[in-house]
């Protein structure tokens, strides 16, 4: 019996070292096409992309937006740029991983709405 106790709480021990926070490193990492083809499914979930920032606009409503390209999606129907909210913000330019929770029907009023936005994102870039 002092046996199985001992097992059982290695076992308790080990499930309190697993974290269930998502980072850039262990989202899976998809596509921006992939992501806006996918994303009735992928609602509320953790997801990871990269690609190259086309856009930043920082400061508004107490968070960053960062527009990431991959070269995947179609611009004439909106699916190659993905908006990404976070506290961390990138260059134009810069080669970058992100990792946060996609959103649908995002309406922050006064005409900023997003049909697909990933939000509380880390902002990883490479070097």
């Amino acid at each position: 019996m002092k046996l199985l106790s001992i097992a059982l709480s290695a076992l308790i021990a080990g499930v309190g070292l697993v974290s269930f926070n998502a980072t850039a490193a262990d989202a899976p990492v998809k596509t921006v096409a992939v992501i806006y083809k996918d994303k009735a499914g992928l609602a509320g979930k953790t997801v990871g992309a990269q690609g190259k920032v086309v856009k930043v606009n920082n400061g508004i409503m107490g968070r960053n937006f960062v527009h990431v390209q991959d070269g995947t999606g179609d611009a004439k129907a909106s699916t190659n740029n993905l908006v990404v909210t976070s506290k961390q913000t990138a260059a134009v330019g810069d080669q970058v991983t992100i990792s946060g929770v996609v959103v649908l029907n995002r309406d922050f009023g006064s005409g900023y709405s997003y049909p697909l936005l990933i939000e509380d994102a880390t902002v990883t870039v490479k070097k």
